[in-house]
């Protein structure tokens, strides 16, 4: 009768304790939306960014597990003349990195981003045609996909004054744009990616990098241009305040690596904003992945480069690969997959005209 009386007990404290744990979860959740909502009309994007991030970490356990698993990341650090490249073992990625993005495959899965196929755990700050969402596979702190809202695909030429002013409202983030055959997971809808400044060591580097490899194409009272070869990356660097030079100067960019190369451009992009002006630096590819990706059994590594990587932070999901990386299979699989130095020259020799 003791024990059956017992039992009783242990069940009724049990239940009652996780009764009073999803009340306590609840009351956290809508306390968090009610103050969110009551105070967003007067939030920057900054602030209603980071607190939606705030938000998502408490009530979607995907997202917190991941945020708080970043703290156990892995990094090697390799030096380079002039700059410096990281390695970051980073698990979570495994499915971006080998995300199959051809035709037939993106046509079989429902897309990721569109609004009905997300879970309803998550949600999102709305900015003109785009929806701010929490990445719950994050490689920063705090990490974003800018979705446009509607299904459209990945392409730069009209989205990119887009990106200028999400770059803007946005300050505290570096925002960055993967081509469809440059590293996008999602290649069938249109988005860009935020995170916070400071990880990416081309931030740290950029003065040093262009001091050593940059050559000066243009400079007005608004902006400059220059070109750079680092022997890892060519990419063009756009710093202006004025957001129709940027523009205007972009497109004249992809029109001639589209001369140059007779086939549409491959880029990743990072744009920053501070002190009412802009850094957009425009990384031009030539390949998708390295050999190394396709090869079989201890000779591959699985590294699909997009701006995060161009940035100078490389991801590997695999423990092998992170494991057994080197200075020089970064510099080989890196020179495989940007623009090659004949045909950036001319695309430089083109835009100093």
């Amino acid at each position: 009768m003791l024990a059956k009386r017992n039992k009783y007990i242990f069940y009724l404290i049990y239940f009652t304790e996780k009764y009073i744990l999803a009340i306590w979860k609840l009351f956290n959740k809508y306390y968090l939306y009610f103050n969110f909502d009551k105070h967003k009309n007067t939030m920057t994007i900054n602030e209603q960014v980071k607190q939606l991030f705030k938000q998502q970490t408490k009530d979607w356990d995907l997202l917190q597990q991941n945020v708080n698993g970043l703290s156990n990341i892995q990094t090697k650090v390799f030096e380079f003349d002039g700059f410096t490249i990281k390695a970051q073992h980073n698990p979570k990625r495994i499915t971006s990195s080998a995300a199959k993005t051809d035709k037939q495959s993106i046509e079989k899965r429902p897309c990721f981003l569109c609004k009905q196929n997300r879970p309803n755990v998550q949600e999102a700050v709305i900015l003109g045609d785009y929806e701010i969402l929490c990445n719950p596979f994050p490689i920063f702190n705090e990490h974003f996909t800018i979705s446009n809202k509607n299904h459209i695909p990945q392409s730069i030429a009209e989205p990119f004054a887009d990106m200028l002013d999400i770059s803007k409202a946005m300050s505290n983030y570096v925002v960055f744009y993967n081509g469809a055959t440059c590293g996008a997971s999602a290649p069938d809808h249109l988005h860009f990616q935020a995170g916070n400044k400071g990880l990416l060591t081309i931030e740290q580097n950029y003065t040093q990098i262009c001091e050593k490899y940059a050559t000066q194409l243009k400079q007005n009272s608004n902006s400059v241009i220059l070109s750079v070869n680092d022997g890892l990356r060519t990419f063009i660097s756009i710093e202006s305040n004025n957001k129709m030079e940027i523009e205007t100067e972009f497109k004249n960019i992809c029109q001639q690596i589209e001369l140059v190369t007779q086939k549409s451009c491959m880029l990743n992009i990072l744009s920053c904003y501070n002190n009412g002006s802009w850094r957009v630096l425009v990384f031009v590819r030539e390949k998708h992945r390295p050999t190394q990706f396709f090869e079989q059994g201890d000779k591959q590594i699985l590294f699909s480069p997009a701006s995060v990587d161009m940035g100078g932070v490389i991801i590997l999901p695999r423990s092998n690969d992170f494991a057994n990386i080197s200075k020089d299979k970064i510099e080989d699989m890196m020179q495989q997959v940007k623009l090659n130095d004949n045909c950036f020259k001319k695309v430089v020799k083109e835009l100093m005209h």
